[in-house]
């Protein structure tokens, strides 16, 4: 059994581990509440098509990422890459249009099968919003302001920078999309494999590649900015004048692109370097077309989503909140555990020393950051009483059984 190791790309989230993870999870309820948005639940696997369809033929998610299988029934099912997608397809399959504008949150695992590096896992844990049904600029600088809130929340304002961009709209983007490929067309021969079958397919996507030759013919390449109509334009300074508003500081990256098919009109990362090389720790854009694009009607949306991992690492270590009461019996461990119940009951923390003389037992008191110990002996307990020992101060008094939980419910 000791050669069984965890998939690659996978890990076990300990105590503290997940006490980090529990953290940003919580953080990003917190603040999305605070938003007016309502938390929605996806099944983290959805037929094939669900993504496939959204997510874009020539993506890499689709291309080389995904985790596709077919089930019992012959039906291609794929663990979910991104939580965008799912939700798009509650919102049609729920019936959802008569509800808006919605403002989702969601939690839990994603799968992608790429390599493994620090803070990006196989399967990894995403937090995000949606905001579906609004036109407005005004939603783009909302769902902005609350990833900086939640960024703030977790201390992480002075390692983060936010770049964004314009994708335009439809118009805009068929015109760069001319200019693009004119552009890149004349080096072909020079790019990668990959960028050849996008600037036939999605010349865009070249944009975002990761090989390096590719790198260095798109440095020169023509901006999006530079084919943007009117009403593009003023969409994107009515973003940044809403960010400016909202005293959020931002960059203009004029090379910022989504790498997913259905975003148009606002891009935007937050980013550090803080993990080392220059990494992405939340993302997100807006994109009209998705649930249209899925069958559904017309509906605008614009969202982000924000790894809990990578989040974790970059907040760092806390000390866990809640301080339990460690109940030591030094008598009847049954009456010890009588009196842990009737705590618990009274909504305190409390935990029970198994076993072991006092030293022992006072030490796992301070390995679980306990702030009090009651201490149950036989003398004690013959006069219905405990010793309650402040475990910071190392005062101690007796304290009368029937008084215990107002008596702590007071102190903590």
């Amino acid at each position: 059994m000791s050669s069984l190791q965890p998939v690659r790309g996978t890990h076990d989230l300990l105590p503290d581990d997940a006490r980090r993870h529990r953290r940003v999870e919580e953080a990003a309820l917190a603040a999305a509440r605070r938003y007016g948005f309502g938390e929605i639940m996806t099944p983290i696997f959805e037929f094939t098509e669900v993504f496939s369809r959204t997510l874009g033929e020539t993506s890499d998610v689709v291309t080389k990422e995904m985790y596709t299988f077919a089930d019992r029934s012959g039906e291609s099912i794929t663990l979910r890459p991104e939580g965008t997608a799912g939700v798009a397809r509650a919102f049609i399959s729920g019936g959802l249009a008569q509800s808006l504008p919605l403002k989702l949150f969601y939690r839990g695992p994603m799968f992608r099968h790429e390599r493994p590096q620090k803070g990006r896992l196989r399967q990894f844990h995403q937090v995000g919003v949606e905001l579906l049904g609004v036109e407005s600029p005004l939603a783009d600088v909302e769902v902005i302001a609350l990833a900086w809130g939640l960024l703030n929340d977790l201390g992480l304002a002075d390692k983060v920078r936010l770049e964004i961009n314009t994708l335009g709209d439809a118009e805009s983007r068929a015109a760069y999309r001319n200019t693009l490929t004119a552009y890149l067309s004349e080096f072909r021969s020079s790019l990668s494999e990959d960028s050849r079958a996008r600037l036939d397919r999605n010349p865009l996507r070249v944009l975002d590649s990761k090989d390096e030759g590719d790198r260095r013919i798109v440095e020169n390449a023509p901006l999006m900015t530079e084919s943007l109509t009117p009403s593009a334009r003023e969409f994107f300074d009515a973003v940044t004048a809403g960010l400016t508003r909202l005293d959020i500081p931002y960059t203009h990256n004029t090379r910022l692109v989504r790498g997913l098919d259905y975003y148009c009109h606002t891009a935007f990362e937050f980013t550090t370097t803080a993990l080392g090389a220059q990494g992405t720790v939340l993302a997100g854009g807006r994109y009209d077309e998705l649930i249209a694009q899925m069958g559904g009607p017309r509906t605008p949306g614009i969202g982000w989503a924000a790894g809990v991992e990578r989040l974790s690492m970059l907040a760092g270590d806390v000390a866990d909140q809640t301080r339990p009461v460690a109940v030591i019996p030094m008598g009847d461990p049954l009456a010890a555990m009588a009196v842990a119940e009737r705590l618990r009951r009274a909504g305190l923390a409390a935990d029970l020393g198994y076993s072991g003389n006092m030293k022992k037992r006072m030490a796992r008191a301070n390995k679980v950051n306990a702030r009090f110990a009651v201490i149950l002996g036989e003398d004690e307990a013959a006069r219905g009483a405990a010793t309650l020992r402040d475990l910071d101060g190392g005062t101690q008094d007796e304290i009368p059984l029937a008084a215990l939980e107002d008596h702590l419910r007071r102190l903590l």
